[in-house]
């Protein structure tokens, strides 16, 4: 038996829950009985109730069940993981340490770090989302390498396409409205660019931060960018969104790995982004350009050099193509935990 325990929502359309029902799925489908233990919301700072709720069905799980719990959970479950650790074989999914969540105040990213690196001993196995998070487990979180996993996130290939470059060029943004993928750096850059011709998209669910929501929502009309600007809220289906964009952009604080990233490439979109986390390890030198984190001038600069020189645009999108032919499959991802998995069994 296999269980997989998740907070929150599940369908969620943010990367880290994408993950999960992808390696759900791609476990399912390589012959694994996946039961399903949701934890509930708020997390990683539930309430006491819902935390006891967590623990109560967690514990209810019979004696030697495999059981993998995501992170943004496990993190803050120590004193439960302290108890249950040999009765269950317990595999943490760690998208990226919760200590390193954008606006975290101190005593928090402290707390925070102090209980999942206890968490983390107290598991059988780790699997991280890149090997940037894999050597910040090991060198700060206590983690043996022996003892991790990668599995990098999988890329569905688009089918092939002759693209045609609009005019104007469109921007595309995809990533959750909160504070950590650098929303406001974004449309602080294109605020100084309103000279050059462009149009931007940015997708994502405003659910996840309300307040930032509002806030990105008042900053493009202060900024008088509704024309230039749309904040199109989730999508379903983000083939569209890609296939038509000229360039993807997004400034992110930190990563743990960024699929989005890796979807553009995928689609052959060269990229503007921020050298932080996990992004250089998955976007080529080639075909994008990275810029310290919140630095509005130089995303501007970047921006414009795609956006007035569509020679080097068109290399750089060369570029992404050929490395988002080479991405990994998402079976290729559910393999590898698959065989971590059964050695555990």
């Amino acid at each position: 038996m296999l269980a997989f325990a998740y907070p929150g929502d599940l369908a969620l359309k943010t990367g880290g829950y994408g993950y999960d029902r992808e390696i759900i799925s791609g476990l399912k489908q390589l012959g694994w009985a996946v039961d399903l233990i949701p934890l509930g919301e708020g997390f990683p700072s539930p309430s006491s109730n819902v935390l006891r709720e967590a623990e109560r069905r967690l514990s209810a799980l019979p004696d030697g069940t495999l059981l993998v719990i995501d992170g943004l959970a496990f993190g803050v479950m120590d004193e439960w993981a302290k108890r249950e650790e040999k009765r269950l074989k317990i595999v943490a999914l760690v998208h990226h340490p919760l200590a390193l969540e954008t606006g975290v105040s101190e005593n928090d990213q402290m707390h925070l770090r102090r209980t999942e690196t206890n968490a983390l001993a107290r598991t059988r196995h780790v699997v991280v989302t890149s090997p940037m998070t894999a050597r910040e487990l090991t060198e700060n979180f206590g983690v043996p390498e022996s003892k991790l996993s990668v599995a990098i996130p999988g890329t569905a290939k688009p089918p092939p396409r002759n693209k045609i470059p609009n005019e104007p060029p469109q921007i595309l943004t995809v990533g959750s409205l909160t504070r950590r993928k650098g929303h406001d750096v974004l449309i602080a850059s294109l605020a100084t660019i309103v000279d050059l011709s462009w149009q931007a998209t940015i997708i994502g669910s405003p659910s996840l931060d309300p307040s930032v929501a509002l806030a990105l929502e008042k900053q493009v009309r202060a900024l008088g960018l509704s024309d230039r600007i749309t904040l199109a809220g989730e999508c379903e289906d983000l083939s569209a969104a890609y296939a038509s964009a000229d360039i993807f952009a997004l400034a992110s604080r930190y990563e743990g790995y960024g699929m989005v990233f890796a979807e553009a490439l995928s689609y052959g979109l060269p990229i503007v982004a921020c050298h932080s986390g996990a992004v250089p390890e998955v976007v080529p030198t080639d075909a994008g350009l990275l810029v310290p984190v919140d630095d509005v001038g130089a995303v501007a600069s970047a921006l414009t050099s795609l956006l007035t020189d569509p020679e080097e645009r068109a290399r750089r999108a060369e570029a992404a193509a050929s490395a988002g032919k080479k991405l990994a499959s998402w079976t290729d991802t559910s393999t590898i935990i698959s065989n971590r998995l059964k050695d555990l069994t």
